[in-house]
């Protein structure tokens, strides 16, 4: 059987597709990406803002409209949150909710009566990221959130916190990398709470990882900027530990943090931002913004421009609020209106820029190792142009010969100049 799978939102969502590939592909069935070859398409939708519900359902909609024979099955925190609505949906045969995620494969085959076994079926001879069109493989390590922030649905969506172990963790690593992957990103929820259930936490997880498996590169997912265990950045003194944290600020107000219900105050944001630059050089440090948050004066917005201004990052990714049912959030008074929220976004994302290619530039002239991936542009004069990532996480491109074979490899490149999406570069064998 065919199997097309699709992902909305964040990289937990995209870690859990390949999951299910694998074990799909354990079932003897073939993950293609083309959606009008597939007998089955499986969505794993998003519900973090009211946008990504919306998409979600047009998501859907559209996987049916353009294969209509196909069955359908719908994950995720949108399915979680909505599910009777979801299940309503034209096209849906069955709706698998998250507390149910790590069941979706044997359900999906046995409820929708596609679990006859192919006769040569055997263990997958390829990781389905490639079959994907991908070269990073998204590790989830961890489930659900303890807090409660204001503006977020999604701790509801996922519910409790719960660690895999790290037996589990590194098994699935070495299995990556026996078949191809250099990279792995560890994702969760929670990310920095990993091992609060197990008597364990995110430093034993990476140390015992960089010790366990040989993965070239190890990447961190987006963590929460508060509860890093003691020692926390002697963790990258391992190259093989990428320099490049994301970590979600949301605002540079600690008024504005309190109401949000953070339990990272600027000052201690500052401290770990200093710390990460202390430790390793060039290291990139990029965040989330939410602009518009109810209540949010003209004082504290200046607040907040100054303060992400004084950080300085590598990366924003900046959303403009917009209330999401079910969270406290929704209900505070003093909402901001759509044009002070645009305008407010549209400066935000002028400095970004700024700070963006200022941290760039300071890396010109250095020479990294990349990771080139195998999206390819072919050039007018017939010579190749690859793209990859800097350890750092910085988007670069190389020009090379058609014959030059660069794909998931790791080859280092000087970084020369910047492009409008990316660095260009050129190999430093």
């Amino acid at each position: 059987m065919q199997i097309h799978l699709k992902t909305l939102g964040c990289r937990l969502n995209e870690a859990e597709l390949e999951t299910w590939a694998q074990a799909f592909q354990a079932k003897g069935h073939a993950i293609t990406r083309n959606v009008n070859d597939a007998q089955l398409v499986v969505i794993n939708s998003c519900a973090v803002t009211q946008d990504a519900v919306k998409k979600s359902k047009q998501l859907i909609r559209r996987v049916h409209r353009d294969n209509p024979q196909a069955k359908l099955v719908v994950s995720g925190c949108y399915a979680t949150l909505n599910e009777s609505e979801a299940a309503q949906l034209m096209g849906v045969d069955l709706i698998v909710g998250n507390n149910d995620k790590n069941q979706l494969v044997e359900r999906t085959l046995s409820e929708l009566n596609m679990d006859s076994m192919p006769a040569m079926s055997t263990e997958p001879g390829e990781v389905s990221l490639f079959s994907r069109g991908r070269q990073r493989a998204f590790v989830k390590v961890q489930d659900g959130c303890r807090y409660r922030c204001t503006f977020c649905i999604v701790t509801v969506a996922r519910g409790e916190e719960r660690s895999r172990s790290i037996d589990e963790v590194v098994a699935e690593i070495n299995a990556l990398h026996a078949q191809g992957i250099n990279e792995a990103i560890i994702t969760g929820v929670h990310l920095g709470g990993y091992g609060s259930d197990i008597g364990s936490d995110l430093a034993e997880l990476v140390q015992s990882i960089l010790a366990r498996t040989e993965i070239p590169r190890l990447r961190m997912g987006s963590l929460e900027p508060w509860e890093l265990p003691d020692g926390f950045f002697e963790l990258f003194k391992n190259p093989r530990l990428l320099p490049h944290l994301h970590l979600p600020l949301q605002s540079g107000s600690d008024s504005v943090l309190r109401r949000m219900a953070r339990r990272c105050k600027t000052a201690e944001f500052a401290e770990l931002v200093n710390r990460a630059r202390s430790a390793i050089p060039h290291f990139n440090v990029t965040t989330d913004i939410i602009v518009g948050f109810p209540g949010e004066t003209e004082e504290e917005w200046r607040e907040s421009v100054e303060y992400i201004q004084r950080i300085g990052f590598g990366h924003i990714h900046i959303f403009s609020y917009s209330p999401r049912e079910g969270t406290k959030a929704a209900g505070l008074p003093n909402q901001i209106s759509q044009e002070l929220k645009r305008q407010r976004s549209r400066e935000l994302h002028a400095l970004a820029e700024t700070m963006k290619q200022a941290f760039i530039e300071s890396n010109l002239g250095t020479v990294a190792p990349v990771l080139w991936e195998g999206q390819t542009e072919t050039l007018a004069n017939g010579e190749l142009r690859y793209f990859g990532y800097t350890p750092n996480y910085l988007r670069v491109a190389c020009t090379v010969p058609a014959e030059r074979i660069l794909e998931n490899l790791i080859v280092p490149a000087r970084l020369d100049s910047v492009a409008a999406d990316f660095v260009n570069a050129s190999l430093a064998e």
